[in-house]
């Protein structure tokens, strides 16, 4: 692959972009101090440094791959049957990601596929324009992938210069976001005008897309229903689940819970034990987001005064229960097990503005969702949940200390068992009828005719 310009993309912003440059070269240190603080908690935050740098790569299994980009945990999970439609297909593939916990997630996820030379798994470079220059060079990949709102400048309008097709697929963009990028002006709106095109999930998401001039456009739908989930670990939370139902007990998962919302949910929680509205109590699995926000939320629960224990001091299914009020979900990759054991998911990221997490998944498990307001990363897919009646708005106000809203709202649902379960097959209802994004996908890229040979 020549890096040699090609006119037939739009140029980078060049004042706007020398600016950029140089203020990534200027913050660069800061990188290196930011993953060194991290790597307290794991040193795996300091493997594969060069990487960071565009250096120190295995020899590509192929220069012919099919690039994938998803940055994080969410992203990679999204991107799985894409990359098995493309595996299937006989096409190899180079996975890159930004954090340790996407990377942890894509080699689990694809062990197989990597262990056979059918999958290079590395990070993708700090947005530096030698270091991306070095990473092309090296790879000099046939088609690029980046999944939801990656969109890095410096790799961006290089693969528009040297004529590389790169599309952002399942595509999403907030109202935030583009008021972000429209006060970058021209220069915001021409990075996502270089790209391929760009495949969106819904109607919102494009339209907000063709506001900032991108022309190259399409619906396909969002991938996040096509991913299937481990059935091992449903089969774990259905006998889970049918245990604690022989004990007349209910389970409610607060899912992917952010900073500042675990508060709000153990407050709601010792208020609804208080209330004795139950003749057996329920049980609350309380999963943080972070992995290293694990011993930080496990103090909060202590510092309420609530009976729990860590999902890790179990080998298998959690059992012997029945003393506790909490069990603290610190283990990475068993989403699908809590959301088959549960009766309710309370989503986090949608009590407090952090724009809400993904719900797909509960509802593929047939579990009903509990949402705060905040749900702007995930806008049609909430409001289609909630129309179907597999998801329910909680009505009042979630700030610290004022969580009453939340504990009525669980309580409603949980003590009118009829309510459960019409939200349930409605959960399952709707993630069974939004399935096929992937091959639209597929189609929509097959049809600008790219040579992938």
């Amino acid at each position: 692959m020549s890096l040699t310009p090609n006119s037939e993309y739009g140029a980078r912003p060049r004042v706007w972009f020398a600016v950029y440059q140089l203020l990534w070269h200027l913050l660069l240190p800061l990188a290196f101090v930011r993953l060194a603080w991290r790597a307290r908690h794991s040193t795996q935050y300091l493997s594969y440094l060069p990487e960071r740098l565009g250096f120190g790569y295995s020899k590509p299994s192929s220069q012919k791959a099919i690039w994938i980009h998803a940055v994080s945990v969410g992203e990679t999970r999204a991107a799985q049957p894409l990359i098995e439609a493309y595996l299937a297909r006989g096409e190899s593939i180079l996975l890159t990601h930004m954090t340790l916990n996407g990377r942890r997630t894509g080699a689990a996820l694809f062990e197989k596929a990597i262990t056979a030379g059918k999958i290079q798994q590395v990070y993708l470079p700090y947005d530096l324009c030698w270091s991306v220059d070095h990473f092309l060079n090296v790879f000099k990949p046939k088609l690029g992938l980046f999944m939801e709102t990656e969109a890095w400048p410096t790799v961006v309008f290089r693969c528009a210069e040297i004529g590389l097709p790169l599309f952002l697929v399942n595509a999403r963009l907030s109202e935030r976001s583009a008021r972000r990028i429209n006060r970058f002006g021209r220069s915001g709106r021409a990075l996502f005008q270089a790209f391929a095109g760009i495949l969106a999930q819904t109607e919102f998401d494009a339209q907000r897309y063709r506001a900032l001039g991108v022309k190259n456009v399409e619906i396909v739908g969002n991938l996040k229903f096509d991913v299937p989930l481990d059935q091992g670990l449903v089969s774990q939370g259905q006998a889970w689940k049918q245990k604690n139902h022989s004990a007349q007990r209910l389970l409610v998962c607060a899912a992917s819970t952010r900073d500042g919302e675990e508060a709000i949910v153990l407050k709601a929680w010792k208020d609804l034990l208080l209330s004795n509205s139950f003749a057996v109590p329920p049980l609350l699995c309380l999963v943080p987001r972070h992995p290293e926000r694990f011993s930080e939320v496990a103090d909060q629960i202590h510092g309420v005064g609530l009976k729990f224990r860590l999902r890790s001091e179990w080998a298998g299914t959690p059992k012997d229960t029945d003393s506790l009020e909490v069990i603290l979900g610190d283990s990475m990759g068993e989403m699908p097990l809590y959301y088959s054991a549960a009766d309710l998911v309370v989503m986090g990221g949608s009590l407090l503005p952090f724009g809400g997490q993904n719900l797909i998944e509960a509802c593929a498990a047939g579990c009903p969702v509990l949402l705060g307001e905040h749900t702007y990363n995930f806008q049609q897919a909430a409001l289609d949940a909630v129309e179907m009646g597999a998801a329910k708005r909680i009505q009042g106000d979630l700030l610290l200390g004022e969580s009453i809203a939340l504990m009525e709202a669980i309580k409603s649902i949980l003590l009118h068992s009829a309510e459960l379960s019409r939200m349930a097959l409605a959960a399952k209802t709707y993630s069974e009828e939004h399935q096929g994004a992937t091959k639209k996908l597929l189609a929509a890229l097959d049809h600008r005719n790219f040579s992938l040979n």
